[in-house]
């Protein structure tokens, strides 16, 4: 039976606090907390230098019992100092998260898997695994990309995240899981969309960032993908969609997590 994680890109305008007690609400088991900004345009809540929000936080999920399954979003670019990541990396561990994700935005692929290596052996101190998510408008846009750039790397911790629009964006297939090795694969992050494309790299950022579908309200090949991976595997749903924008965050979640058990079902 699959776990369930309420990823924070739904409801990127939750605060922190109010992501866990959203995920408490729809009955996830997880979440997942933003706590880099991908990019300097991106604003956050700066968990990562606030003790008292960590403490917060932990109380919360204590009250809960809603864990906190991965951080983001490392956008391994020219810039990019992997020392200055280690507060959001300690955060993450303080909180118990397992997993940090990574995305690759560097067109100098040396440097880009020299800091991949960096970001996991940083990692790999706080007991966490790096999933590398392949983005069509970023510098690792393909799966063949991705697992390039892991391999290159050698790093045990090192992993593929799967987010369900960018495999297909992309042009994967199902057929192309079967060629990914099973421990590169610890959780994915699902969501819906039309089978066709958005055209221009605009149009695909939009649709990535506000205008996903919930699982099953789509035409991506869902089913048939989760055929293919472990039926205990914990899907993480990252869906921010129109359907939802407004609502209290509590509803929100609940829609969700009604719409996943139909889905699974």
């Amino acid at each position: 039976m699959h776990k369930l994680s309420l990823h924070h890109l739904t409801m990127l305008d939750a605060h922190p606090l109010q992501l866990v007690d959203a995920a408490h609400a729809g009955g996830f088991d997880y979440y997942g907390l933003r706590v880099v900004a991908p990019t300097a345009a991106d604003s956050i809540v700066d968990v990562a230098h606030d003790p008292a929000l960590i403490r917060e936080l932990a109380a919360r999920m204590d009250a809960t019992g809603v864990r906190l399954l991965d951080i983001e979003a490392i956008w391994l670019q020219e810039s990019t100092r992997i020392d200055a990541l280690l507060p959001a990396l300690e955060a993450g561990h303080r909180l118990g998260a397992k997993h940090v994700l990574a995305v690759g935005y560097d067109d100098d692929r040396a440097r880009l898997i020299d800091n991949f290596c960096a970001l996991c052996e940083a990692a790999a101190r706080f007991d966490m695994t790096v999933g590398l998510e392949l983005i069509t408008y970023c510098a690792i846009g393909t799966l063949s990309d991705a697992l390039a750039t892991i391999h290159a790397s050698a790093q045990p911790n090192a992993r593929i995240l799967i987010d369900a629009l960018q495999f297909f964006r992309s042009g994967a297939s199902v057929d192309d899981i079967d060629g990914i090795a099973p421990r590169l694969i610890e959780y994915i992050q699902i969501c819906d969309g039309p089978r066709a494309s958005p055209v221009s790299v605009a149009e695909r950022r939009i649709e990535a960032r506000t205008a996903r579908l919930l699982p099953g309200d789509g035409e991506l090949p869902l089913h048939a993908m989760l055929a293919k991976l472990p039926s205990d595997l914990t899907l993480a749903v990252e869906a921010p969609t129109l359907a939802l924008r407004g609502l209290p965050f509590d509803e929100q979640a609940r829609n969700v997590m009604e719409k996943m058990k139909r889905f699974l079902e």
